[in-house]
């Protein structure tokens, strides 16, 4: 596993949302803490490779700082609207195969136990139902993005 490699898993692991992750392979282990405010990565080796032996110093992650600025418009949107949100964390998708259509759009009126998304989860896939009737007023997530629990991922006006 080199440098890059490691970086880019913090990365994912800090727009996860998931607090810790801990990855033991042969001769590393890497431990990935994340808060509110940073990311805390330590890095120890046990017998000598390709990467200098080094203890990663704390790290600011950056995904925070978005996810804010993107709650408090949801939060000015969501107050005649009600959200539906992700009740799993996982990776998003609006349509159950690439080849298929996508299971709804902006504009779309839906009801109770419609279909709205699927999320995949350690390769189960999820369909996610709409818990209220109404119209969808707008997709807050990109397809093929990770979510978190309790997400909001479609606002629904249901008057």
């Amino acid at each position: 596993m080199d440098l890059k490699d490691i970086q880019n898993l913090i990365k994912f692991v800090a727009k996860s949302g998931a607090s810790e992750v801990k990855l033991e392979m042969e001769d590393i282990k890497i431990t990935i803490k994340t808060g509110t405010e940073r990311t805390e990565t330590t890095i120890l080796q046990q017998a000598p490779s390709g990467i200098p032996q080094m203890a990663a110093s704390p790290m600011t992650a950056q995904a925070p700082a978005q996810v804010a600025v993107a709650d408090s418009a949801v939060t000015e949107a969501a107050v005649k609207y009600i959200e539906i949100t992700s009740p799993i964390i996982g990776t998003f998708y609006r349509r159950p195969s690439p080849d298929k259509p996508v299971f709804v759009e902006v504009g779309d009126v839906v009801s109770t136990h419609t279909v709205v998304c699927m999320v995949e989860a350690m390769k189960l896939f999820n369909e996610i139902e709409s818990e209220v009737s109404g119209k969808i007023v707008k997709i807050l997530v990109e397809d093929g993005t990770p979510v978190e629990y309790g997400q909001p991922i479609f606002l629904v006006d249901p008057s």
